[in-house]
């Protein structure tokens, strides 16, 4: 593939990539089940936690399966296009993927925290460090009922474990700087339940207050 291909390629991937995580599942499947905007009931954030609050378990269960699906497809997609060593181009699209959810076009920019998207990617791009990650945040999550608890500590222990699992299964050094850029800015998304944790007043799994 030529520069000029590769460039114009990337820049596809990236837009398929945003533009596929801007789909807001939490918002269409509230739309669609009681006509509400979810941004505007509960936590008021448009993800799978926040739709189990306010419609229940079989809603919540089809958010999170179809939000990790846009992170698992953006990154698929763009691995497709460019079947390269460097892994750059299906990490900016699990990115922008990412953005997407985050800050979805659809919606006016008003969208999630981008948790189960950041799962897709992360577990398509580094499945073990993922999946041992995963498997930490959901204990923690049965212990404490805390969803963002987990959330942050599947988004902050990828990296890590990719970081020194990178021997055994010899990731693109880009895969693990994408796990970091991702647990930094779940980071910021979460700063508000990083200070609800500290100070013991996060909302527990199972409970409506915010």
């Amino acid at each position: 593939m030529g520069e000029g291909l590769m460039i114009i390629a990337l820049i596809c991937t990236i837009l398929f990539g945003y533009l596929l995580g801007s789909l807001s599942f939490s918002y269409i499947i509230a739309k669609k089940i009681k006509k509400v905007d979810i941004r505007k009931h509960g936590s008021g954030n448009a993800g799978a936690t926040n739709t189990l609050r306010v419609l229940g378990i079989g809603p919540a269960i089809s958010v999170l399966l179809l939000d990790v699906l846009k992170g698992v497809i953006a990154v698929l997609v763009a691995a497709w296009i460019a079947p390269d060593q460097s892994g750059l181009f299906p990490a900016l699209a699990g990115l922008a993927a990412i953005l997407g959810h985050n800050w979805p076009i659809y919606y006016g920019f008003r969208g999630g925290k981008g948790v189960a998207t950041t799962i897709g990617v992360l577990a398509t791009l580094v499945f073990f460090p993922a999946l041992w990650a995963g498997v930490i945040a959901i204990l923690s999550i049965i212990a404490t009922k805390y969803v963002s608890l987990g959330s942050l500590l599947f988004a902050m222990l990828t990296p890590v474990l990719a970081f020194f699992l990178h021997g055994f299964y010899d990731y693109p050094i880009m895969y693990i700087y994408l796990a970091g850029v991702v647990a930094l800015l779940s980071v910021w998304r979460h700063r508000t339940n990083i200070s609800r944790l500290l100070t013991g007043t996060e909302s527990k799994i199972g409970k409506s207050n915010r």
